[in-house]
């Protein structure tokens, strides 16, 4: 495989597999259904097409760490603030 866009992918790979250690089903359920959306798309070659793929893999990492921000946040808030009656 000598694409130019191989090491982007592998970046987001492994930046995707380490955002999901921290995943809220475990960390195995989500390295199995990142090994799964890496293999259905194994055979693309078209590079405008990898160039999409890589994007939509860049909106799930800022979508998990706002997930991580938001768990963050209401354990902060929950902890150091009264419940609101």
């Amino acid at each position: 495989m000598a694409n130019p866009l191989r090491g982007e992918v592998i970046k987001l790979y492994k930046n995707l597999l380490y955002l999901g250690r921290e995943y809220p089903k475990g960390s195995a359920y989500f390295r199995e259904r990142l090994k799964s959306a890496f293999m259905k798309n194994k055979d693309v070659t078209d590079p405008e097409k990898i160039r999409q793929l890589v994007a939509r893999g860049d909106f799930v990492i800022k979508e998990l760490e706002a997930l991580y921000f938001l768990r963050k946040y209401r354990a902060m808030k929950k902890r150091y603030y009264e419940p609101d009656k």
